[in-house]
């Protein structure tokens, strides 16, 4: 007999929505088939690390599909962005032959997640044991969900009952807890009294599942969260939520219970507020997860320190001509240089635009990449910031940090040119390459970074020590696009609650700005781009308008000045290198103080051009790097992604393992439906 059936699989959540399945199984606890709902989310599957889970318990008289067609929605769209799935059993054992009365609140419908003791319920009847044992097992062994103890639970009333108990009993087995109009004291309110008696054969047996007789000051987690309307029908006779706060405080136990005004006992009750609890339980489950990173991503570098390493590298022969695959030599750092290992790298346009030959600085043979995740290996003489085991994101525009440097003291820009002579040169700042080929010829660094590597050497200038609990492939975004789109609207432009922005051109670096500019409280965001299908996830970033200029029978720029807004936005962004759209994006600003930012890089020989009366009447033209950001600004943002306020795994839609693939990620790159692609070695 198989493991289990799924029976329907959907799409939810829109272009970067995961999937809601209904799954049937065979139990050996509750012996019979047991239906249960699961969300898994689009980048499940994706990543080696485990998905953390949320396990949801619903109410008497529900089945596994009554949270999901009342409150999904809204939950899986959070699910989603916290990057956790979400499981949602059914309330009892059904099916013939399991005993029943005529009764809402006991049997079928109402399993009250107990093992039942007592005839007729003992031998199907086994809840606790179902939800605490037999489906985690499951989920874990076919699923690759909630491994390693990364599973949180919540429920409503009966099930918050379930939630409450559960965690409380297994406090080890549970990141945290949370609960909708919970039954806080069951052992004293008739629903638990005649569940009890039916189950256990006593209300007194009842004292092991009833929260209130459960806290003790040895509860462990650091706060429990409890949402309560005030106009619930059962509030006062059987919820008691107010026993449930007296025992906590009694013991020290942090309990947030919200008393939602208006609100009755529905799932509209729980629609309302179910975004919070899943975001409660995705920020603490992430958490245990960055310590698991923390804690293993450990490695014994010491037979290789102040030797040279042999490794892979994609090395770049020629423009226009695919990487090679090579093993190369990478000596060991000198004075003010880190060998780092690296272990992600993200393509980024600028390094095909190298690539294609387009990049005047562009030199061959070398190895490209810039944005990446990686491991300090070792250091070279004079080295402080860093130390072997740190992990750190290579930064093409480094701080030297010198009291005497003008440009890294000025609030007013991140272009410290302490190393970027020699980092255009190809070379290390002591004008030498540390990258050989199997010849013992040199190779060429590519933006002080060279990422397309397995070992390369960096500036210490140019490291951005890093969190350890953040997963080193989703931290190789923050070497550039998402960086640089965050940074041209909070750091360039200071873009306004209540701006209009304009955006043009939604690969990662455009959907970074607007993702940027929701957050800044922008009212208005317009979305530009070639490629129609980019509609729906700039929108999901937080475009409110999308436009494609290929059917206007208007130049863009006069479509946005002109019939979509009167004068024109706040803040334009263009995000393409295109020289032509640099104009468009200025022509679209507002007369009389509209700023356009050019993000782009345009190719080789390339300028741009406009009407010198689009600048006198009030339009600024500006242009970032970087997004403005300096090297010791990278860890705060990688800080801020941890917490929850960045989210950026959204970003990564193509994951390849191995070194060699990269050539494949290039491939994915150009088409049409690829943010980042990410290379793990």
């Amino acid at each position: 007999m198989p493991a289990y059936e799924i029976l329907s699989k959907t799409r939810v959540g829109g272009v970067e929505g995961g999937y809601y399945h209904r799954v049937k199984h065979p139990s050996q606890a509750t012996q019979t088939d047991m239906i249960f709902g699961l969300y898994l989310p689009s980048r499940h599957g994706m990543s080696k690390e485990p998905t953390p889970v949320l396990y949801w318990l619903s109410g008497l008289t529900c089945d596994d599909t009554n949270f999901a067609n009342k409150a999904g929605s809204r939950a899986f769209d959070e699910a989603e962005k916290q990057g956790i799935a979400l499981v949602m059993p059914d309330t009892s054992p059904r099916g013939e032959g399991v005993p029943n009365v005529d009764s809402y609140d006991l049997g079928v419908g109402a399993g009250f997640y107990v093992n039942a003791t007592e005839e007729p319920y003992k031998t199907n009847f086994q809840m606790y044991t179902y939800v605490t044992e037999e489906l985690p097992a499951l989920l874990e062994k076919e699923f690759k969900i909630g491994m390693f103890g990364l599973r949180s639970i919540s429920g409503h009333s009966m099930g918050g009952h379930g939630a409450l108990t559960i965690a409380l009993k297994e406090q080890d087995k549970w990141v945290s807890v949370s609960a909708f109009a919970p039954i806080c004291n069951p052992t004293n309110v008739p629903w638990g009294e005649k569940a009890f008696e039916a189950y256990l054969g006593s209300v007194e047996a009842g004292a092991a599942h009833d929260a209130t007789c459960l806290l003790t000051e040895r509860t462990k987690y650091d706060e429990i969260l409890i949402d309560q309307g005030t106009d619930d029908e059962f509030l006062i006779k059987q919820l008691n939520p107010t026993v449930l706060y007296d025992a906590a405080k009694n013991v020290g136990q942090k309990m947030i219970i919200n008393m939602r005004k208006g609100f009755d006992h529905s799932y509209h009750f729980i629609a309302a507020f179910i975004e919070s609890h899943v975001e409660f339980h995705g920020k603490k489950l992430r958490a245990k997860l960055g310590k698991m990173r923390a804690t293993y991503s450990t490695y014994d570098f010491s037979s290789t320190q102040g030797q040279p390493i042999q490794c892979k590298a994609m090395v770049a022969r020629k423009p226009k001509e695919p990487l090679m695959e090579e093993t190369i030599t990478v000596d060991p750092p000198k004075a003010g240089e880190v060998r780092v290992k690296v272990i992600a790298n993200a393509l980024c346009h600028t390094d095909i635009y190298t690539l294609d030959g387009q990049d005047p600085e562009g030199l061959f043979p070398c190895i490209l990449g810039h944005e990446g995740g990686c491991i300090v290996e070792s250091v070279g003489p004079g080295v402080t910031r860093v130390k072997p085991g740190d992990h750190v994101i290579p930064c093409y525009t480094p701080q030297c940090a010198l009291p005497s440097c003008i440009f890294c003291a000025s609030p007013k820009t991140n272009l410290c040119p302490a190393i970027r002579s020699t980092q255009g040169k190809g070379v290390m700042p002591d004008g030498t390459s540390r990258f050989k080929d199997s010849e013992g010829k040199p190779i060429y660094h590519f933006m002080g970074c060279s990422t397309m590597s397995e070992y390369t050497v960096i500036a210490e200038i140019s490291c951005a020590k890093i969190s350890k609990e953040m997963a080193l492939e989703k931290a190789a975004l923050f070497g550039c696009g998402v960086t640089t789109g965050l940074g041209a609207v909070w750091n360039t432009c200071k873009v306004e609650i209540g701006s209009t922005v304009a955006v043009f051109g939604l690969g990662t670096v455009g959907l970074a700005v607007i993702q940027a500019a929701k957050m800044a409280g922008a009212s208005r965001i317009i979305g530009i781009d070639l490629n129609g299908s980019k509609s729906e996830i700039a929108k999901r970033f937080g475009a409110t308008d999308f436009v494609n200029p290929k059917k206007l029978d208007i130049p863009v720029q006069q479509h946005i000045a002109g019939v979509m807004t009167k004068w024109g936005v706040d803040y334009s962004f263009d995000c393409t290198g295109n020289v032509d759209v640099m104009r468009a994006a200025l022509e679209c600003a507002h007369r009389g103080w509209g700023v356009s930012c050019v993000i782009g890089v345009a190719a080789a020989g390339h300028e741009i051009k406009t009407r010198p009366f689009q600048l006198v009447t009030g339009r600024i033209w500006k242009g970032t790097a970087f997004g403005g950001f300096k090297t010791q600004d990278v860890p705060k943002l990688v800080q801020r992604s941890l917490d929850g306020e960045i989210p950026i795994d959204q970003y990564i839609t193509h994951l390849f393992d191995g070194i060699k693939f990269t050539n494949d990620a290039i491939v994915a790159l150009h088409s049409g439906d690829c943010l980042r692609c990410v290379v793990r070695y």
